[in-house]
């Protein structure tokens, strides 16, 4: 594996950005990306997941959908249903942990178990 791609279901920019955090904020029962959720707060990284993710030893990418479809040239039809994290092996995209399971998951701490049981496999 070489690196691990995590793909929020939000698009990127300031504007976004706000309207983003005014939602987690306002109405977090209907926010649509529950990896945001878990790995951020309203204003910033989840203190948990920021040490995981810097203590880590696989290498990571974050991308906005849009971001994410740009740059790896994916259809803009529903390739994947988002969020989703992906792994890439010797340039192919697989998924590594999907929608499904992502929007289950309540904490931090969740989707680092989530992950290390996956890297256990």
């Amino acid at each position: 594996m070489e690196k691990l791609i995590f793909v929020y279901n939000a698009n990127s920019g300031w504007h976004n950005s706000v309207l983003d955090s005014l939602h987690k904020v306002v109405s977090p029962n209907t926010y649509a990306c529950s990896l945001c959720d878990v790995t951020y707060g309203a204003f910033s990284e989840n203190e948990i997941w920021k040490k995981f993710r810097e203590r880590s030893t696989v290498k990571m990418e974050f991308l906005h959908k849009d971001e994410f479809v740009k740059k790896y040239k994916v259809p803009k039809v529903n390739v994947y249903d988002y969020p989703v994290i992906l792994k890439s092996v010797n340039g192919e995209l697989e998924s590594f942990v999907n929608a499904s399971e992502i929007n289950d998951l309540k904490k931090a701490q969740d989707l680092i178990n989530v992950l290390q049981a996956k890297f256990l496999n």
